[in-house]
């Protein structure tokens, strides 16, 4: 093994939490390289709306938030699978961005601070033997100290760990993402509800707008794989959606999907790996917090990461303090996620919910305060 393939940290994932990480942990002197399977810029399916609780973390690894005029969101708006709604303010509000410009921007950030990152390279194995880790890639075998799995939703490496997620019966669903123009408030985000699904839309920067939706397989599977006649026979059943889709002017030729989807349960360490992001769980993204979840995450990772590598405390102990951290942080949040899912996308249940809800709008705040947390 050459010395240049020797590391302190290797991540798997150069989403939000895998770029943050490494950042965070070059800047305290450790050598660190960071895997990712795609060349950036490029497009990931996420609802590119991210709560105000990040903003001063981002702007801390160096990226310049207030000279971009992003939008700023303080309004939600859902609906009820036959058109009823409502509408309530944002306790903390967000602000909308792509990941196309995030991702990239923070991939620029971690190679000015000397983070070796390598696009395009699929990691095929994390073997842990003698106290380290031995990472086999596409462009080769390096060695680390710590190895962190940053990867999304369902990865290969799920898969060869046979992770006990895995093995629970439940509903995988698809996502599909859109950069669209529309005539919309820029302050609102809105959360539009169909039989099995849920569709948000928000804006991002350019004066574009994210549409994003979820939906179970069996609604895919049912329109023949096809997602426009999904789009036109189960999505439009929402009036308020079917004007949206009748009316925005969609800005790419074919839209960005993802499948296999996942909220089960997941454990923050695998084979002596830190999980970080959805790698370690997924909150459902009608709570529109999953980003600023991984961004928190990979700054509880790099303290405990960073004890152990200044030999403060030992292997066994860093995990457990990241298991620890992350569940104070994170656990309450995906159980209240997981609860509200059950409501959404079932057209009996949203309804029903909408209309209690309504007269109390102190309920809707409550959920939302539930689903997010403080600045960090």
């Amino acid at each position: 093994m050459i010395a240049e393939r020797k590391y302190d940290v290797a991540i798997v994932g150069g989403g939000l939490a895998g770029l943050s990480l490494s950042i965070l942990l070059s800047r305290k002197g450790y050598r660190i390289c960071l895997f990712e399977k795609e060349s950036y810029p490029f497009q990931k399916v996420c609802g590119e709306y991210i709560s105000m609780e990040s903003w001063d973390f981002l702007v801390s690894l160096g990226l310049p938030l207030a000279d971009w005029d992003l939008p700023k969101i303080r309004e939600l708006i859902v609906t009820a699978p036959n058109g009823e709604s409502i509408t309530e303010l944002l306790p903390l509000g967000g602000f909308g961005i792509s990941r196309y410009k995030l991702d990239a921007a923070l991939a620029a950030i971690a190679r000015k601070e000397n983070v070796d990152l390598f696009e395009n390279t699929k990691v095929n194995n994390i073997h842990f033997d003698n106290d380290h880790h031995q990472i086999e890639t596409s462009t080769g075998l390096f060695m680390s100290s710590v190895a962190s799995a940053c990867f999304g939703k369902k990865a290969n490496m799920d898969v060869k760990w046979k992770r006990s997620f895995l093995k629970h019966h439940n509903q995988n669903y698809v996502g599909v993402k859109y950069h669209v123009r529309a005539q919309l408030p820029d302050r609102q985000i809105a959360l539009h509800n169909f039989p099995g699904g849920y569709c948000g839309i928000s804006k991002i920067e350019d004066g574009r707008f994210c549409l994003c939706y979820l939906t179970t397989s069996d609604n895919l599977r049912r329109s023949g794989q096809s997602i426009s006649v999904m789009e036109e026979k189960i999505l439009k059943r929402n009036p308020v959606l079917r004007k949206l889709l009748d009316e925005v002017v969609v800005l790419f030729e074919e839209p960005v999907t993802i499948a296999q989807i996942s909220f089960a349960k997941k454990s923050q360490t695998e084979n002596h790996v830190l999980c970080v992001g959805d790698a370690a769980g997924m909150i459902t993204p009608l709570c529109g917090n999953g980003m600023s979840m991984a961004l928190h995450a990979s700054k509880i990772a790099s303290e405990s990461i960073s004890l152990f590598l200044n030999k403060q405390i030992k292997r066994n102990e860093m995990e457990k303090r990241y298991q620890r951290d992350w569940n104070r942080q994170f656990s309450s949040r995906l159980r209240t996620g997981r609860i509200i899912q059950r409501f959404f996308g079932n057209p009996f249940w949203s309804t029903w919910l909408i209309r209690i809800m309504k007269p109390f709008p102190f309920i809707v705040r409550a959920l939302i305060r539930q689903t997010h947390g403080e600045k960090f």
